[in-house]
Order: structure tokens, then C-alpha cells, then sequence
């Protein structure tokens, strides 16, 4: 086991290129259908090449996979569909040596019904010592038959569930997912007690999910629009909360990532304060659509904001729970909203594909990290899952109206001529790929100079060894219009992005270092396309 102290070396967090791995759907190997530690452990060289400093797990934890693991059983076992935890700590090590770091995902609002505390609570019954680790509540009503209050889900549905003996428990996902109390001192210590488990086997970092909704208003008081503070979100008791993890983070020389979604943005900037979380990810810049006014107003608001506490900005285009950027930016709405997501909405995946390429060349060029999406290197369309094939709860909790989220977490695709397109060997996928999924394969596209995967793993070459990239200054240029994103960073490195419908020159320049799509015959920057210059 790593010493306390044993990974403090250097800021390396603040110009990382993270990579994230969705485990059930990453590579399979054992064969059974589902992605597993072994699967991840064949595949760390195809990670060393492309060039990450560190892999993000989503949770890799005991879980009944209510909600494709962030229900969390117990967090010191690793699930067994995806090995053990002697596996994990191998995996861990093995990565380091390639100089890959790992980051593990935290879920502090919530845990699994099947995790002890909540059977112990279920168990011992109204008043119990067990059941002040959640929030348990008579029903209102005559017979106590409505719910305690009426806060709105994160999901469809009722954020309350009633118990064989009448009280009512909160969950703001699915009933599966009981919310704690984080007014209780042994939640707290519970929660040191597991980052400490992990930062001791090495990991680097913890990302922490919905970062912003642990904390809740004691008296769970009903909801009213524009009511502050908010009865779960962002509520102040939260710094004190994060503030006590940082000092555990720092004994390790361990980082943390949060998951906060912010419209206010001095709000959002709280979290970052030196003694609080590393970053936060920039669900802005990923929400916004593929145009150039309004990716231009979203980085200045970004470096804006993080400006004051001086944090890095850190940029995603995609998640696990987004539908993904090819698919996004071939669409008449080229944003991304949770509500407006639904079934069939016609996409050209051309489009979408030359605008995620130059995206990319746009998002590895800003300053400070960046995220990928695992498939997000291979220009991975969303998939369309048959209803009955979906196992996200945002559908079923939705009626089926909502998609939901499993379109971007279908199987990777990694041998165009092996059995489900090299994902697994024996067992068919637990999500069903498409059928033309072996044409974005791995091996297909590592031997071709102008695939998605090859601009990638250039442009983190070239991200990795020139010192102007990554965390640093940062400045626009009046090049080509407002219809045109073109902008400076040290060392006389320039990223030009074309937006407009007609060619534009390029800046003068030296040398072209790489270009997301062909120039045009005049030596001209086409539409939808971005090159990476030094002047």
C-alpha cells in the first residue's frame, strides 16, 4: 500500500488529460458480457499510447447496479462483475507504472437499500439510533399517507418511499438510492474513513458525484421556487463538509474533481476555494452548442470564474450521462439539455463528426484539464437502445419517454473481426451494440493516419510535449470575424477554430502542427474545422 505523501510530486492535476471509464462497458475479460478490471488491465497500453495522465472509474464498487453503480453497497469491496479488490489494487499499480494516475468516484449523497446501514435502519424501526443516519419521516396526512414534504426528484417520480411501519424515507434519485444525513458526525467520519481506505492503495483522486446536493434543510421544508437557500442544493453547510475532506486529501497529496452543476457562477467558485476541491467540471462549456458566440462567452465565463480562487478550468465534452458529441453536434440543436432529450431525433453524423474533431482540437487547447469520454477518442456516435433492452431508470422512472442514458454507454468496440467487435469473447454484451459498430474498431482505426483515434492520440502527443498547453495564460486574436474562435497560448502556439460557412486564411504562422480536418486549395481554414499553429 501506497504511504501517506508517497504521490505529492507536482500540479499535475491542473493540465491533466483524464480519461474516463465506464467499467461494465470498457473491455471484457472474462467473457461473460459485462466489462471488468481485467478487461482494463489488458487495455492500459492502448491508454499509455493515447497519452492520459490519469483514468477516472466510475464506481467500480458493490452495487445492485440500480443505477449503473452509483447506488453503492459497501465501498470497500469492488463488485464482483468486475473482480476484486486485490484486482484494483494491482490495477492501480500497473497503471502508475505507465505513468497513469487513478481516480476513483465518490457518491456522498446517497448509498445503496442494500448497504448495512440502511437494512440496519429498515430493521430497528421508527426513533432507532440507525435510522438518524437518513432522513426518516412520518407522512403528512390523516394517516400519515403523504409524503413529508414535496421536493421535486433528480429523476421522475417521488423523492419519498413508505415502509411497512409508515414512515417515509428521502431519496432525490431512485428509491433504491436512500439519501443520507449528512448532519450526522458518523456520516462524516464514515466518508473520511473510505477516502483514506483509497488514497492508502494508491489512488490519486477522488471525483465526487453531485457534489452540491449532500447537505439539506433540517427541517425538510417544503420547496418554493426562488426560495434561498435551496432545501438540497448548495446549501453552505457544504464547504465545511468538503473543507474537512481537503485536509484528508492533503495528507495524501490527493485531489479532488466535483460534479457541480451551478447556474451562479461565484456560487460555483466557493467550492474551489484554496481549502475546498481542486476543480469542479464545467458543465457549461459542455451543454453549449457548437457555435462561436456562445462557446466564446462560455470560456470567458469559465476562466472567469476560477479566475478568483485560482483553480484550473476543467473541460468535457461528454459523459456517461450525455449523449455524445458526434451524435450532439450533428443535430439541429447542437446543445445538450436533460430535458429535451427524446427518441429519434434525426442527427447527420458527417456533420456531427467533423465538428467533434475540430471540438476536440478546441477543448485540448484551452488552458488547464481536460476529460474524455471512453469512445469519445473513436468518434462513437449515441446508439439507439431498444426500449426493451434499456436499464437506466431514468426511462422507466420517465414512463418511457425519457431515452435515458444507456445510448452512450454501449460496449466499446476494439477488433473489428472478433466476436462483438472485440469488447468480449463468449456472451453477448449487457447493451447491444449497433450493427455497424465494428467500423469504429480500435485496431481499424489505429492503422488509419486520419482517424478520430489517431487525431487524438497526436493531439495529446503535442498537448504532453509542448509547455504552452495546459494550465497558463491565454488570450483571444481578431482572427477571421465573430464567426471564427482563434486564440494565443505561451510559447507562439495559436488553436483557430472556423465556424463560419465560407473558408478563412490562417494567421501567419511558421508551421502548421495539426489540422482536424484538410484545408481547402487555397491553403484556407474550412468550416467546422480547427488547426493547431506556431507563429
Amino acid at each position: 500500500m501506497a504511504a501517506p505523501h508517497s504521490d505529492r510530486t507536482d500540479n499535475w492535476w491542473r493540465s491533466a488529460a483524464i480519461y474516463q471509464v465506464y467499467p461494465r462497458s470498457f473491455a471484457d475479460g472474462d467473457g461473460d458480457g459485462t466489462g471488468d478490471l481485467a478487461g482494463v488491465r489488458a487495455r492500459l497500453p492502448y491508454l499509455a499510447e493515447l497519452g492520459v495522465d490519469a483514468i477516472w472509474f466510475t464506481p467500480w464498487y458493490l452495487s445492485p447496479l440500480a443505477d449503473g453503480g452509483y447506488d453503492v453497497a459497501d465501498y470497500r469491496t469492488i463488485d464482483p462483475s468486475f473482480g476484486t479488490l486485490a484486482e484494483a489494487e494491482k490495477l492501480i499499480a500497473e497503471a502508475r507504472e505507465l505513468n497513469i494516475r487513478t481516480i476513483v468516484d465518490i457518491v456522498p449523497n446517497h448509498v445503496s437499500d442494500q448497504h448495512a446501514w440502511f437494512r440496519a435502519a429498515l430493521a430497528a424501526g421508527p426513533g432507532s439510533p440507525e435510522r438518524e443516519l437518513f432522513h426518516f419521516r412520518p407522512g403528512r396526512g390523516a394517516n400519515g399517507e403523504l409524503p413529508p414534504n414535496d421536493w421535486p426528484s433528480q429523476f421522475a417520480g417521488s423523492t419519498w418511499t413508505r415502509v411497512e411501519d409508515g414512515e417515509w424515507y428521502l431519496h432525490l434519485f431512485t428509491p433504491q438510492q436512500p439519501d443520507l444525513n449528512w448532519a450526522h458526525p458518523a456520516v462524516r467520519e464514515e466518508h473520511e474513513d473510505v477516502l483514506r481506505f483509497w488514497f492508502e492503495r494508491g489512488v490519486a483522486g477522488v471525483r465526487i458525484d453531485s457534489a452540491a446536493l449532500p447537505a439539506k434543510d433540517p427541517d425538510l421544508a417544503d420547496f418554493v421556487e426562488g426560495r434561498d437557500p435551496h432545501p438540497y442544493i448548495d446549501r453552505d453547510e457544504l464547504h465545511d463538509i468538503y473543507r474537512s475532506w481537503r485536509a484528508v486529501a492533503d495528507e495524501y497529496g490527493a485531489v479532488f474533481v466535483g460534479e457541480v452543476w451551478l447556474p451562479d457562477s461565484e456560487r460555483f467558485a466557493r467550492y474551489l476555494r484554496p481549502d475546498e476541491l481542486h476543480t469542479a467540471f464545467n458543465f457549461n462549456f459542455l451543454s453549449s452548442p457548437w457555435d462561436a458566440r456562445r462557446l466564446r462567452r462560455t470560456i470567458d465565463d469559465t476562466l472567469a470564474e476560477h479566475a478568483p480562487v485560482g483553480a484550473p478550468a476543467t473541460w468535457v465534452l461528454c459523459n456517461h450521462d450525455v449523449t455524445r458529441t458526434v451524435t450532439r453536434y450533428g443535430r439541429e440543436d447542437t446543445a445538450f439539455d436533460f430535458a429535451t432529450k427524446a427518441f429519434g431525433t434525426p442527427t447527420d453524423l458527417g456533420l456531427g463528426t467533423r465538428r467533434a474533431r475540430a471540438a476536440a482540437l478546441l477543448t485540448l487547447a484551452l488552458p488547464g484539464a481536460v476529460y474524455l469520454y471512453q469512445g469519445e477518442e473513436l468518434g462513437l456516435p449515441e446508439a439507439e437502445i431498444p426500449p426493451s433492452r434499456i436499464q437506466d431508470p431514468m426511462h422507466h422512472r420517465s414512463g418511457g419517454t425519457d431515452p435515458g442514458r444507456d445510448g452512450c454507454r454501449v460496449p466499446l468496440p476494439w477488433s473489428a473481426d472478433a466476436p462483438y467487435s472485440g469488447f468480449g469473447s463468449r456472451t453477448e454484451p449487457w447493451l447491444p451494440q449497433p450493427e455497424d459498430w465494428a467500423t469504429y474498431a480500435a485496431d481499424r482505426q489505429a492503422g488509419d493516419p486520419g482517424s478520430m483515434l489517431s487525431l487524438y492520440r497526436e493531439a495529446l502527443r503535442l498537448r504532453r510535449t509542448e509547455p504552452g498547453f495546459g494550465d497558463g495564460p491565454f488570450s483571444w486574436l481578431p482572427v477571421g470575424g465573430p464567426s471564427v474562435l482563434a486564440f494565443a497560448r505561451p510559447g507562439g502556439l495559436v488553436c483557430v477554430v472556423n465556424f463560419a460557412a465560407e473558408p478563412v486564411p490562417l494567421p501567419p504562422h511558421e508551421r502548421l502542427l495539426l489540422a482536424s480536418g484538410p484545408l481547402d486549395d487555397g491553403g484556407r481554414l474550412p468550416q467546422d474545422t480547427a488547426v493547431w499553429l506556431r507563429t
